[in-house]
């Protein structure tokens, strides 16, 4: 480890911060987490955990049971306007999907950081430039306050004119192994099931600029959710229907950091590279980020170079997953007549994307070569 490290401040008690706390005590320094909210509490819904980030919580030595998560079988796409199913894209050949609830997640990264003998300050805020540590993390999610303080610059987030709504639902989901994604003009929506098959998880968004509230917390009105999408067909519909509360959310975006660090502060998931929830990666990317700055802060000698050596490895990644997830939302909300030739493309093309992702998949965090 990094000759100078000894102690470490982490600000933010989400998934990046969670796991980076989890590793940085691991590898035997003094982690203190700091947290804005008063209490960890369940929040949130569905998270998926593609491979890769499988990776990570293994090398962390996470333990799992089997109710945290569902082992996907893929995606069936439907069609918003008649319902019926077009195509279907296999599991990654390098490993099926966890559909996880967020709050277990955490639960678990919650444990291991405490195991791992991590001190947690909860309701604490600390001001950009004022935590006492030999190396800070800046975790504090996408409306970062220390991005600005590390970029010296103003972080102004793009509207991208489209607004998310999510809820769970309660039943008896076991058999359902798939994610259903229900495309239309428009809008889309996704479904799959959580907690070994007790919940569903629905995440619908639409196309609209009449509201930009970014609260991702923030109450939405169950007969609006409704009623905004009353018109839509498929497995999306069915569990809108089914809904007895909403959340909502206007989507936002911001550039990838410019730079990742400034002195001993450094930025890690959604701080440095907030993206789109069209790909489901933002909590795999976290992950990754935590391990590969503790991997960086293992393999130099002075910490400028650790952190150099991180934002080296992880800056084209980010920024190439990036680019992808912004891409599908158009993707998944053409109107007709030119969402029929995408879906026929999609149907006959299915195995074909699958191995343009694979790139996603496949990375191991855990090997890749540090600079």
């Amino acid at each position: 480890m990094t000759s100078l490290v000894r102690t470490v401040a982490v600000i933010g008690g989400g998934i990046g911060g969670m796991a980076a706390s989890v590793a940085l005590a691991q590898a035997g320094l003094h982690v203190t987490l700091y947290e804005s909210a008063p209490e960890f509490k369940e929040v949130g819904a569905g998270i998926q955990i593609s491979r890769n980030g499988q990776i990570v919580l293994n090398a962390l030595g996470i333990s799992l049971s089997a109710q945290d998560y569902v082992v996907a079988r893929g995606t069936r796409f439907y069609s918003g306007w008649s319902g019926r199913p077009f195509a279907q894209v296999r599991a990654p050949t390098t490993g099926a999907t966890w559909y996880m609830h967020r709050a277990d997640l955490l639960s678990r990264l919650q444990r291991a950081a405490e195991q791992a003998g991590v001190v947690f300050r909860l309701g604490a805020s600390v001001e950009p430039g004022a935590a006492e540590a030999d190396l800070v993390v800046a975790a504090d999610g996408m409306k970062s306050g220390w991005r600005d303080y590390v970029t010296c610059s103003v972080t102004r987030p793009a509207f991208k004119k489209a607004v998310a709504w999510r809820a769970t639902i309660p039943g008896d989901f076991a058999a359902q192994r798939e994610s259903s994604l229900t495309v239309g003009s428009g809008g889309h929506g996704v479904t799959y099931p959580l907690r070994g098959g007790q919940m569903l998880n629905v995440v619908a968004i639409e196309d609209r600029d009449d509201w930009r509230e970014e609260d991702w917390a923030g109450a939405g009105s169950l007969a609006e959710f409704q009623a905004r999408f009353a018109r839509f067909a498929g497995p999306a519909a069915e569990a809108i229907r089914c809904a007895g509360w909403v959340h909502r959310w206007a989507l936002h975006l911001r550039p990838v950091a410019p730079v990742w660090s400034q002195g001993n502060t450094v930025l890690l998931g959604d701080a440095a590279h907030a993206t789109l929830p069209f790909m489901a990666q933002g909590g795999c990317l976290a992950l990754e980020d935590a391990l590969v700055l503790a991997r960086a802060l293992a393999a130099k000698p002075d910490l400028a170079a650790a952190l150099q050596a991180y934002e080296t490895m992880r800056k084209p990644r980010v920024h190439r997953v990036v680019k992808v997830s912004a891409a599908n939302g158009w993707r998944f909300h053409m109107p007709r007549p030119f969402a029929w030739g995408a879906q026929a493309v999609l149907a006959l093309g299915a195995p074909v994307l699958e191995r343009q992702l694979r790139w996603i998949y496949d990375y191991d965090a855990a090997r890749e070569s540090i600079p």
